[in-house]
């Protein structure tokens, strides 16, 4: 069964951003939303994560649990996921300034 994807792609190769248009719209710069079927969706999210490389790819859809929804992501990020009593939280990775800096 088809359902809805919200794909975020920051600083990532055009090629790339050209294949998510063949299945998906780009409704602002770098965020992608369609319908299409989990085996399109798992493709997708395949070759999106290969290619990321230092940017960075979040990818929500559907899901059956609690907040009604699942999120993967790829490439280097200053957030993260993590799993809490089976909610998905975002956590932030703090960047070596701040280490150096504490106020």
């Amino acid at each position: 069964m088809a359902s809805m994807i919200v794909l975020s792609a920051t600083a990532v190769p055009d090629h790339l951003r050209g294949a998510l248009t063949r299945w998906l719209l780009e409704v602002t710069p770098e965020l992608y939303v369609g319908t299409v079927s989990a085996r399109v969706r798992d493709e997708l999210w395949t070759s999106v994560a290969a290619c990321t490389g230092d940017g960075i790819s979040v990818l929500t859809y559907p899901s059956d649990n609690e907040q009604g929804f699942q999120i993967r992501t790829a490439g280097t990020r200053r957030r993260h996921t993590v799993d809490f009593d089976g909610l998905t939280l975002i956590a932030f990775n703090r960047n070596s300034k701040e280490n150096a800096n504490p106020l």
